[in-house]
């Protein structure tokens, strides 16, 4: 599943190519169709992230009370992709959900864990139950360390909670927690106000990297050599998929668990 990174560095990019543009919107797989048809001829005005959810803004292009505003919400999981097409398209094949239109472009998302309409409320209930967004500049930290403060759940798994901290997936947390010194398994309670606020700044160092990038980059250049990364199209990791090979600083054996149905990284060395 995209972690956050992906999913603010997909809506900017959208937001790029379609701001403003009036499009031709359809459902060729026919699950989004009745939507489809309410946003048809719509102006595409904004999109944004909150931590792994997208949200794009539509308009009819009136003014004042009259205007018509819509809300989409997508949620692309684990098999949710956007793919880009020059004009014309072609005919679609296979399961396309939405199919966006545009004077220079079209897209079609294929295979999205949620796809519809919301209304102004169904966001706000969204967005109130995620934790705050390390890429948004309205986030608080407070919220997300008052939760953890509290919590006898180990904090590999309260790093996975969106809930408790929006956009965090399974690489940043096995590498933040490694750059950090914390061992996955110390419960929320156990972890120190210091400790909370070197996993927050590292989040707010490491994830616009991952935007501006299109990959995340967690490895400081002075590591950044040794073994290969665990895939030829991706930068290394320090414990990220490295079970049993040596750490990069001390030599330790990486070790793997799962965690909550979640595979888990780290050293026992560095993070003891």
């Amino acid at each position: 599943m995209p972690e956050g990174h992906a999913l603010h560095r997909l809506a900017r990019r959208q937001q790029r190519l379609l701001g403003g543009q009036r499009l031709h919107v359809s459902s060729p797989q026919g699950r989004f169709a009745h939507e489809a048809a309410l946003l048809d001829g719509m102006v595409f005005r904004t999109a944004e992230a909150w931590g792994k959810h997208l949200i794009h803004r539509w308009d009819d292009g009136g003014r004042g009370t009259a205007a018509v505003h819509r809300i989409v919400h997508v949620h692309l999981g684990i098999y949710g992709t956007f793919r880009e097409e020059p004009l014309p398209m072609p005919e679609p094949t296979g399961q396309v959900r939405m199919r966006l239109i545009g004077p220079e472009l079209g897209i079609d998302l294929r295979g999205p864990n949620a796809c519809e309409i919301y209304s102004p409320d169904q966001l706000d209930a969204l967005v109130a139950r995620l934790g705050p967004d390390p890429l948004r500049k309205d986030a608080d930290p407070e919220i997300a360390w008052r939760a953890i403060h509290k919590s006898r759940r180990a904090i590999g798994s309260l790093l996975m909670d969106q809930k408790i901290i929006a956009g965090i997936g399974n690489i940043y947390r096995a590498e933040v927690l490694f750059r950090v010194g914390v061992d996955p398994y110390r419960p929320g309670t156990g972890v120190t106000r210091d400790e909370f606020d070197a996993v927050w700044a590292d989040l707010l160092h490491l994830m616009p990297i991952g935007v501006r990038r299109g990959h995340i980059h967690v490895v400081r250049p002075e590591d950044d050599h040794g073994a290969p990364a665990y895939s030829s199209d991706r930068p290394r990791t320090y414990v990220y998929r490295r079970a049993g090979e040596p750490c990069r600083l001390c030599g330790t054996a990486v070790l793997w668990a799962e965690m909550e149905g979640r595979n888990l990284f780290w050293c026992p060395s560095c993070q003891s």
